[in-house]
């Protein structure tokens, strides 16, 4: 008796452009080149969702900004793609005192120039609401909550000795007496922000979102509950953890640890779940934008505008993943090469060396010419 499982390979098999990808063999000799120094590589055809190519997949490496990957995911698993982070400022009744209250809002900036340019929300404008009323800043007191302490340092260099700003644990009660808001500031979308982190490699915004994401799904912001959220995120995609060591949201820790095969079962999902569109968005163009907008233009240049995918770099670690286009299918892949001499040149080479592997398998969609 065959097995349904037997007929169904049957059928796929037999089902035209069902085939498995494949890579040539000049992927495979550029995959053991010595200054990638047996790096950890992983390529699938998400089609079929079969492994064509790996090497050294599941040990456990210092994956470098690729790690934005997870923390991107767990932001939206979190909060939703559509999430706004808003801060406001109140009155309370002592005329001097003023209420700031946040949600942490990654995007927050004290700098005119980058609320215009990047529509980050500008934390002065809520203090100079504050005081076109008042005579000057003199006797200004600000108490705040849901900030981060950068954002607060930030205002403090700003303001100077003008305003003195006190932290304090939640808002305060008053009985029979609500706070009146006087002005509220309000970031662009989670996905408008993860699209700029991933563009960009933010460590910054990354760090932020995935601590942001522990807290509201049960956790605190300590490494510790990072490692928590991150494989919980993991789990709830059914995607392989094991191995998984983080102690940031950025990849900037070297002891940061995750293996090929998790960035790759993770990359399938984000391609296949709607939700997470925005992180597929965001991920830079190979010659065109962010951060592969150098790359592939003089090596691997048959690549250029096939390669969507997570860059990074740290010490020992060339790291990238993402997908590469060949002709009407897609490849999800992800190398991390974590033994590189840590050295500027011999980077460069392990990023060359990554760009002609994929050029390799790269191919342009045919448009078939119409009349």
């Amino acid at each position: 008796m065959i097995s349904v499982t037997s007929i169904i390979g049957l059928l796929v098999s037999s089902t035209p452009n069902a085939h498995a990808l494949s890579v040539p063999s000049s992927f495979k000799k550029l995959a053991t080149s010595p200054t990638l120094a047996k790096p950890g590589i992983i390529v699938f055809d998400p089609t079929t969702q079969t492994e064509i190519y790996s090497d050294f997949a599941d040990v456990p490496r210092a994956p470098a900004s690729v790690l934005k990957l997870i923390s991107a995911t767990a932001a939206i698993t979190a909060f939703g793609p559509e999430k706004v982070f808003h801060t406001t400022i109140s009155s309370t009744n002592d005329p001097d005192v003023f209420m700031m209250q946040g949600e942490r809002d990654p995007w927050l900036t004290t700098s005119s120039r980058d609320s215009k340019k990047f529509n980050r929300a500008l934390s002065t404008k809520l203090i100079n609401e504050i005081a076109k009323n008042r005579d000057g800043f003199s006797g200004l007191k600000i108490k705040f909550n849901g900030m981060f302490d950068a954002d607060i340092k930030s205002l403090r260099i700003f303001y100077g000795n003008k305003i003195k700003f006190e932290r304090i644990s939640k808002p305060p009660v008053v009985p029979d007496q609500e706070p009146t808001e006087i002005a509220r500031i309000t970031s662009p979308t989670l996905r408008e922000i993860l699209e700029f982190t991933l563009l960009w490699s933010d460590n910054v915004l990354a760090d932020r979102l995935a601590r942001n994401a522990a807290v509201e799904m049960g956790y605190s912001r300590d490494d510790e509950s990072l490692n928590m959220v991150f494989e919980e995120t993991l789990e709830l995609l059914d995607v392989d953890s094991t191995g998984l060591k983080v102690f940031d949201g950025s990849g900037l820790s070297r002891e940061n640890r995750v293996s090929v095969r998790t960035i790759a079962e993770l990359l399938l999902k984000i391609r296949s779940e709607p939700q997470f569109q925005a992180i597929y968005d965001g991920l830079p163009l190979s010659g065109k934008t962010g951060t592969l907008k150098k790359r592939f233009q003089e090596y691997g240049s048959a690549a250029k505008g096939l390669v969507k995918a997570k860059t990074g770099w740290i010490n020992r670690s060339v790291t990238l993943a993402g997908y590469v286009e060949a002709g009407e299918s897609e490849y999800v892949f992800a190398i991390i090469a974590n033994r590189v001499t840590p050295t500027e040149n011999s980077r460069d080479r392990a990023r060359n060396i990554i760009d002609k592997m994929l050029a390799t398998i790269a191919k342009p969609l045919e448009i078939a010419a119409v009349g």
